[in-house]
Formats: structure tokens, C-alpha cells, sequence
């Protein structure tokens, strides 16, 4: 399969690139603009492969990415490339709606007036995927799920600059047909994630003996998905998705934000203990504005139709993410040297 993927140096994006271009009977190109997420040396073991390929690119520049899409001549689409983090959006919403909103518009475009132009039999085989989240679900009480079918609510910049680009591929196959599935996931981790996030924010805040911001009394709860878990679920999408459609992808494992914190703490002890429990070095934060409460993501679907489910749990998960992060200095020990340093965003 020849395969684009846009946004192939952030978290999610990298871990499809690793995957599908390790196979030599793929070609991938990466299509990514290297923001300060974008990191080349997520996907360094396959950089240097025949069937793999980078092209430095914004996804909102559509002359670019027409003559990107049309000189490569995919089989398949994965339009990862986003703007992703919610405490980012509400400091600068403007550079969300840009990249999720009008990225996505240009990609589509791009994708669409070449597959028009396919032979028949490649026209049928032809996918876009277009990868988003559970946010724009909104928030859950204590009980319930996401599905498929749940009314978009988005309550962040982030969130709803995503729900425009998942109503935006949903219009282009219903108004012209054209082979585009929408998936929506739930929060991952893994290996090779920006140190903004709450898992690695807090693995190396413990290895440093730093304060750990939880916000509110961290009873926020959210379903966690090991990133290789996802990279399998994409695929199986790509492999028996039926267009037109929808599928939620979950780790089926809800947890509160506290409970993650205090697990990482505790895994840390154990692999650098230092006498003093890291759990003393949580302090509560004033929460993030417009924080949504409880995301869970009913997984049926996929399951039922795609005979896909999580193969990780989150002990194990999480145990291989914090010792990455500890085994991996030189890969996050970078991005401190550059422009992120742990600092909290999004206080609005």
C-alpha cells in the first residue's frame, strides 16, 4: 500500500509512520509542517528506510498539497495533522481553527480531485481516514458512554475546531461520495509524547523531584488508550472500514486524572527510589477553564464489525510509557533545551 500520513512526526502520527514503514511492502510518505510537536526523532528508526519519505509541508497550503497527493498517488489517506492540545488552544485558538479546520478543508480537496481522476477499480479501494477525538463529544456525568451516534457538544477551542473537520470529511462523502471514515478516539499515551501532556508532564515532573500540577482535586476522568493499541485500530479501519462510516476507538479503561498521577508516582518509586514517596509532591492547581469532567468511549462498534479491541491494559501500558521516558533522556531532554519547559498553559 502506498500510504500518506499527515502529521507523521507528532505522537499519534509517529507511531503510524514507525509501524507501516518498518513493513517494506509499504511506502509511506510523511507529510508534516514540524511544528514544536513535530519531532523527527520520533520516527528516526525508519528515517533512513527506501519506502519512506518526508515532506516538510503545511497541510493548509492546497496547491502544496495537491501536487503532494497527486505526485505520490496513494492508496490511502491517514490525516492525522492537527493542533492538539487543549490548554494551547485556549491561549491561541486562532492557529486551531487554521490547522484542524482549514487543513482538514485543503486536504480534502487535495484528496478528492485525485481520487476523481482514478481508474474505477482504484477509485473503489481508495480511503481517507480522518483520525479526531472524544472531545467533541463533550463532557459525561457519572455514568454513560460515547457512541457513534452521541450529539456533538464541544466545550474547548480544540475540541470544536475538530468537530468542524469531522463534519467537514462527513459532508465530503455524503456530498461527493467520496471514500472518507471518521474515527474518534479517546486519550492516549505511549512512548515519544509531547512532555505537555498529563502522562509525561507527570513522569518527568517525578524523575525531577518537581512539584506536580494536578488541576481541581484531579477527579476528571478520562478512558486511556495505549498509543500502539490505536495504530492497530487505524489499521483494521483501513483494512475492512466501510466509508461513510464512523468507529470509536477506546482503551476501555476510565480512570481520574489523580489516579493516573498517583500510579506514575508510585512506578517511579519503584524503579528510582529516592526515600521520599513522590505522591507528597502533588499540588492541586486552580483548574483548567471549561474542563470536561468524565470521557468514556463505547467501543461495540469497532468490535463487533471490525473484530478490533485493546490488546494493552493500563498497568502494563503505562509501566513500558515511564520507563521510556526514563530510558529516553536524549529524546525529551531535547525538547527541555528548546521551547517547552514544563511550564502550565491554558490559564486564560
Amino acid at each position: 500500500m502506498k500510504l500518506i500520513v499527515t502529521g507523521g512526526l507528532g505522537f499519534i502520527g509517529s507511531a503510524v509512520v514507525r509501524h507501516f514503514a518498518a513493513r517494506p511492502e509499504h511506502t509511506v510518505l510523511n507529510i508534516d509542517k514540524c511544528t514544536y510537536a513535530g519531532n523527527p526523532a520520533s520516527v528516526i528508526s525508519v528515517s533512513d528506510l527506501p519506502n519512506y519519505s518526508l515532506a516538510q509541508a503545511d497541510i493548509v497550503d492546497g496547491p502544496a498539497m495537491h501536487k503532494l497527493v497527486a505526485d505520490f498517488a496513494p492508496d490511502a489517506i491517514l490525516h492525522l495533522a492537527a493542533e492538539s492540545h487543549v490548554d494551547r488552544s485556549i491561549d491561541g485558538p486562532g492557529e486551531f481553527i487554521q490547522t484542524n479546520v482549514v487543513g482538514t478543508f485543503s486536504m480534502l480537496q487535495a484528496a478528492r480531485d485525485y481520487w476523481s481522476k482514478l481508474p474505477e477499480k482504484r477509485r473503489a479501494a481508495f480511503r481517507f481516514v480522518h483520525v479526531s477525538t472524544d472531545e467533541v463529544f463533550g463532557s459525561l456525568g457519572d455514568s454513560g458512554a460515547f457512541t457513534e451516534t452521541t450529539p456533538y457538544q464541544p466545550s474547548s477551542p480544540y475540541s470544536s475546531s475538530k468537530a468542524g473537520s469531522d463534519h467537514l470529511a462527513r459532508a465530503w462523502h455524503h456530498t461527493y461520495e467520496m471514500p472518507v471514515i471518521v474515527t474518534n478516539c479517546s486519550n492516549n499515551y505511549g512512548p515519544y509524547q509531547f512532555p505537555e501532556k498529563l502522562i509525561p508532564l507527570v513522569s518527568l515532573k517525578c524523575m525531577a523531584g518537581e512539584p506536580i500540577p494536578v488541576y481541581g482535586r484531579g477527579d476528571n476522568v478520562r478512558d486511556w488508550l495505549f498509543v500502539e493499541d490505536h495504530v492497530s485500530a487505524l489499521e483494521r479501519v483501513l483494512e475492512r472500514g466501510v466509508p461513510g462510516e464512523t468507529y470509536n476507538i477506546g482503551g476501555e479503561c476510565e480512570l481520574s486524572n489523580l489516579e493516573v498521577v498517583k500510579t506514575i508516582c508510585s512506578i517511579v518509586d519503584d524503579l528510582k527510589p529516592v526515600g521520599t514517596p513522590r505522591e507528597e509532591l502533588i499540588e492541586f492547581v486552580t483548574d483548567r477553564p471549561g474542563h470536561d469532567f468524565r470521557y468514556a468511549m463505547n467501543i461495540e462498534k469497532i468490535r463487533r464489525e471490525l473484530d478490533w479491541q485493546p490488546a494493552e491494559n493500563f498497568s502494563s501500558g503505562i509501566e513500558k510509557t515511564v520507563r521510556w521516558y526514563m530510558q529516553n533522556t536524549g529524546w525529551w531532554q531535547a525538547i527541555m533545551d528548546g521551547s517547552y519547559r514544563l511550564e502550565r498553559l491554558g490559564v486564560a
